[in-house]
């Protein structure tokens, strides 16, 4: 299993650009439409986790089969991670680790949290949402800073964001106990049954001042209300086996040309990472 975003469903469907596309980027992946492979999840190391559980992450990663050259990206329904630097992370993950008593010490995770508090806003973004409803029903965020290059030479910092063409599908709490545990890929299912699930790709665009390289931890100022470029549409179309996606990785370091990768260490250490992870569970 994975050690993280056990839990997942893989998909099929397609990638449609916009004209506005080149403004931001010359990648075929994104210029041109393609096929797809997709896989929805839901956050931790649990294959069964529960669906009804409203804070733990939501992710989907997509894979553009661009042919000369894939574009492989992973978004999230949360627009900064958990961790600002390697050290960080490696020490709010072994603070959860499991006591004598196959418990994590509270009142050691409530100490970092206050010595560390970045570590917090994930969790606390999360927890300020209502529990997801349908996959297709979730915004998403790349997390890191991609610089795209037009075909004019000309750099575009950018941060991802999918958004669902069907808006956020939410749950309230007194819905959410009516619900079975395991229910979003029945709801996905039944969902494609009737046609696509469609999502805008939109590219929020750096401004002077911006941190590109450091604290992913921290949103960028006015992140959600500045100039955008729709990048295209994502339109899933299907549920296909998990062993599609299960037979390789969603690997964060393939970009086509046109798309350069995040300078941020986090960013770094996941692209080998991936590939160490990968080889552990395939044996």
């Amino acid at each position: 299993m994975r050690a993280t975003f056990a839990k997942g469903q893989c998909v099929r469907g397609t990638y449609t650009p916009t004209g506005d596309a080149e403004q931001v980027t010359r990648s075929i992946s994104f210029t041109r439409p393609w096929p797809l492979i997709g896989r929805f999840s839901v956050g931790g190391g649990n294959p069964s986790a529960p669906d009804t559980a409203r804070t733990v992450l939501r992710g989907f990663s997509i894979k553009i089969l661009s042919d000369g050259g894939e574009t492989h990206l992973l978004f999230e329904n949360a627009p900064v991670h958990f961790a600002r630097t390697l050290d960080q992370m490696l020490a709010f993950l072994q603070v959860r680790a499991p006591g004598p008593d196959g418990k994590p010490n509270p009142e050691a995770v409530t100490a970092f949290a206050k010595a560390n508090p970045e570590t917090t806003r994930q969790a606390a973004f999360v927890a300020g949402k209502p529990l997801p409803a349908s996959y297709a029903g979730i915004v998403y965020w790349g997390v890191h800073a991609f610089t795209g290059v037009n075909s004019a030479g000309r750099a575009a910092p950018f941060k991802f964001k999918v958004v669902p063409a069907a808006g956020e599908i939410a749950l309230s709490d007194e819905e959410a106990k009516g619900k079975p545990p395991q229910f979003l890929v029945a709801e996905l299912t039944e969902r494609l049954s009737k046609g696509p699930a469609r999502f805008d790709v939109v590219a929020m665009l750096a401004e002077p001042g911006d941190d590109l390289t450091n604290d992913i931890t921290l949103r960028w100022k006015n992140e959600d209300d500045r100039r955008a470029v729709k990048l295209g549409t994502i339109a899933v179309t299907a549920i296909e086996p998990n062993e599609t996606c299960d037979e390789g990785i969603f690997d964060p370091g393939q970009l086509a040309d046109g798309i350069e990768a995040p300078q941020d260490e986090i960013f770094e250490a996941r692209r080998t990472a991936y590939g160490i992870s990968f080889g552990l569970r395939a044996k």
